[in-house]
């Protein structure tokens, strides 16, 4: 048996939006293992390079500790000759194909986020658009697959420097996530008025909106479908 060994993998399922490259990046820093993870428009691609031993620890851990929201459908892996990759990297995504890769639905808001948006003391309190690669908006704000950022509305929001950071640390949960955002970089909520002229925004567009309900006024709440009247 050679002393290295190349193991390419296809996943398909609900494998983009859930995490799951960051999982994979992380997996193989585990396992000394060097190569890539990508999405496709069909599901991930993986090439991971090593000794025999580790790579079949790193394909058998796949299943059991995938994130909590991906579905794996199938999964298919070969053996081939070594490519001499210096490292592991989540590289650009591949749109070539049929597109039929899975996303979920929008995921609730989890528990650490919820823990940031009540604590006053973080940077994201009382931001309304919090998420993480755990949850937050998912097929609703995507365009086109592959699930990447330029491929979703939120396009139109750069992220800060902040974000940024968070998105390229593999030891923050908000690694790859893609609609990472904050108060600074991200969307907004607006208070409109009949006219539609805005007349506050952020938490005191949301609190003004509350009052006015309580005032016995109506408020036109804009949803994915349309509007909610309240």
């Amino acid at each position: 048996m050679p002393p290295f060994q190349r193991m390419r993998i296809f996943i398909t399922g609900a494998v983009q939006g859930v995490g799951f490259r960051p999982f994979i990046y992380k997996l193989a820093q585990r396992h000394s293992l060097r190569g890539f993870i990508n999405n496709s428009s069909q599901g991930v691609l993986i090439e991971a390079e090593g000794n025999p031993p580790a790579l079949k620890h790193f394909l058998l851990s796949i299943e059991p500790e995938k994130p909590a929201h991906a579905v794996i459908q199938s999964l298919e892996y070969c053996y081939l000759e070594p490519a001499g990759y210096s490292g592991f990297e989540i590289q650009a995504s591949s749109d070539s194909g049929e597109k039929t890769a899975l996303i979920l639905p929008d995921i609730a808001t989890c528990p650490d986020c919820l823990s940031e948006l009540f604590d006053p003391t973080d940077r994201r309190y009382l931001y309304p658009f919090t998420n993480c690669t755990n949850c937050g908006p998912r097929f609703t704000i995507l365009e086109s697959l592959p699930y990447d950022r330029p491929n979703t509305t939120m396009k139109h929001f750069p992220m800060c420097e902040n974000c940024l950071a968070e998105y390229h640390n593999p030891e923050n949960r908000r690694f790859h996530a893609q609609p990472n955002a904050c108060p600074v970089c991200g969307p907004q909520v607006e208070l409109r008025n009949g006219k539609g002229a805005a007349i506050s925004v952020k938490s005191e567009a949301i609190e003004t909106a509350v009052n006015s309900i309580l005032e016995g006024n109506i408020v036109a709440v804009k949803g994915i479908g349309g509007f909610h009247l309240l």
